[in-house]
């Protein structure tokens, strides 16, 4: 595990290294994942000056929330970047090459792209967090500190997952599903209230599917005091089970791979 990680750290420097020889795009594209984000945090904004309240939420209670979200899809866009771009890589038989080299697939794939470009979104995450902190009203304890590290953990991971699976379905289709992006992007988007202001079925879907409402809508419960069981802190944790699946169809796509032949 040791030399795997150390050859992942080698990887991610060649790419940072890469990116470096043009600071200038680096720096222009950062900017622009900062203000991408920031156009949201407007429309969340002029909303909430005109209605106070969304299904009995606050403004800094909805900030928390997208706050959260946003830096999990930004963590899971950051190091998987490489399965979100996979498609080209079957397409032009580069996963040929993959297979024959002595590494597993998966360390090679992530290690083929690191998006450092998205700190510029994760700032401006990190900036609504802070403020949602000081505004909510929130008594932080140690349980509802631990339960927005899970929810980080565990976004991180779902949204990881997705991007797993929209990889393992190019081995069938060689070009990646546009539908895959309702689920990755979509969610980042929808992500920004609380699931439950969408109805009861958008939030079961959420909890027995995909489970977006165990990184985002439960843990939220706790972190506003709106439930005391404890339960609600791990939720998140629960929710990096969601890999498991994820990694059985890649393995099975893997399995049945065939060249395209480029």
């Amino acid at each position: 595990m040791r030399k795997k990680f150390r050859l992942y750290r080698h990887y991610v420097s060649i790419v940072v290294r890469g990116m470096m020889q043009y600071k200038t795009s680096f720096l222009l594209n950062s900017l622009g994942q900062f203000l991408v984000s920031f156009s949201v945090f407007l429309g969340i904004y002029f909303m909430f000056r005109r209605f106070h309240q969304v299904r009995g939420y606050s403004y800094s209670e909805v900030l928390l929330c997208y706050a959260i979200v946003l830096m999990e899809f930004s963590l899971a866009e950051m190091w998987a970047r490489g399965f979100d771009m996979f498609s080209g890589m079957v397409r032009s038989g580069e996963f040929d090459r993959v297979l024959v080299r002595p590494q597993g697939e998966i360390l090679q794939v992530l290690g083929s792209r690191f998006e450092l470009t998205r700190l510029g979104r994760m700032s401006q995450a990190v900036v609504m967090l802070v403020y949602a902190f000081c505004t909510a009203g929130i008594h932080w304890t140690a349980g509802r500190v631990c339960t927005v590290l899970f929810m980080l953990v565990g976004g991180t991971a779902v949204f990881s997952g997705l991007f797993l699976i929209y990889a393992a379905l190019c081995f069938f289709t060689l070009e990646g599903l546009e539908f895959m992006n309702v689920l990755t992007d979509g969610a980042r988007e929808y992500g920004k209230y609380p699931l439950d202001v969408y109805g009861k079925r958008v939030l079961q879907f959420a909890t027995v599917l995909v489970p977006y409402a165990l990184i985002q809508y439960y843990p939220l419960q706790y972190i506003l005091g709106r439930t005391a069981n404890p339960i609600y802190i791990f939720l998140p944790l629960a929710a990096v089970l969601f890999l498991l699946p994820c990694y059985g169809l890649w393995r099975f796509g893997v399995r049945h791979y065939k060249s395209s032949g480029s």
